[in-house]
């Protein structure tokens, strides 16, 4: 073994220690580092929290007639510029009954950014989705899960709490079949379910195997006795 090989092996070791670290608190569903968040419920009921981030788009109307078919709610961590292009939409979902919660104005990844970005992104998406659908946000759910300083003072501002997912389809990049496999065999009691009604800030984004997949989960969880709650109603529920 060369002279000095177990130091750059520690040095080695550390540095991915030190990387494997930063990397959970800024995605780790658990972390609380950058802002506190919640990611299950430790519910006794049998239910189930669908949400649905990166909207609306053309797309949702179909997902909400999915929903629709099986009296199922949800909550949309909409996007503001999104909502802004589509406000129809947008008052459609929060009309069908669904939750609306604050998935930032433009969509960013937070990693690096100063700390006023975050408020000034949650900020103006809170005020976009109030105006347009009605509803005032009380959660938000970063993008691409990555939280980062000044997240912790927007939501305290803003009166927002961070929600990140137990369980997350992949769905951007899955074939419909794939995350459908990915939902049915981790999803479980309390768990909060994550997909997406658009891609980002795409205009026209292509969501068919998100939609596939809805049709596909939904009736099969039904059927193994889970019901679908609002995440209102899955971490707050009323007694």
């Amino acid at each position: 073994m060369p002279p000095g090989t177990p130091v750059v092996l520690a040095a080695g070791a550390a540095f991915s220690a030190a990387f494997a670290a930063g990397a959970w608190a800024v995605r780790g569903r658990a972390s609380s580092v950058f802002a506190p968040s919640v990611y299950r419920s430790n519910t006794k009921r049998k239910a189930l929290a669908l949400t649905f981030d990166d909207g609306p788009s053309p797309a949702t109307p179909a997902l909400l007639d999915i929903l629709a078919r099986h009296a199922v709610r949800a909550t949309f961590f909409q996007v503001g510029q999104n909502s802004a292009a589509h406000p129809a939409i947008a008052r459609a979902v929060a009309q069908a009954g669904h939750e609306i919660a604050n998935h930032s104005d433009t969509h960013p990844n937070f990693a690096l950014t100063r700390p006023a970005f975050a408020f000034e992104e949650f900020s103006r998406a809170q005020s976009t989705l109030t105006e347009i659908t009605g509803q005032t946000p009380v959660w938000l759910r970063a993008p691409y899960g990555v939280r980062w300083f000044g997240l912790r003072e927007a939501q305290q501002k803003l009166g927002l709490t961070g929600v990140m997912w137990s369980v997350i389809g992949r769905d951007w990049k899955l074939p419909a079949p794939a995350i459908t496999a990915r939902i049915l065999n981790h999803a479980r009691q309390g768990d909060i379910i994550c997909l997406h009604d658009g891609r980002g800030t795409l205009k026209n984004p292509d969501v068919e195997a998100t939609l596939e997949a809805v049709r596909r989960i939904v009736p099969e969880l039904l059927g193994r006795g889970y019901h679908f709650e609002t995440v209102s109603e899955l971490l707050c529920p009323k007694t």
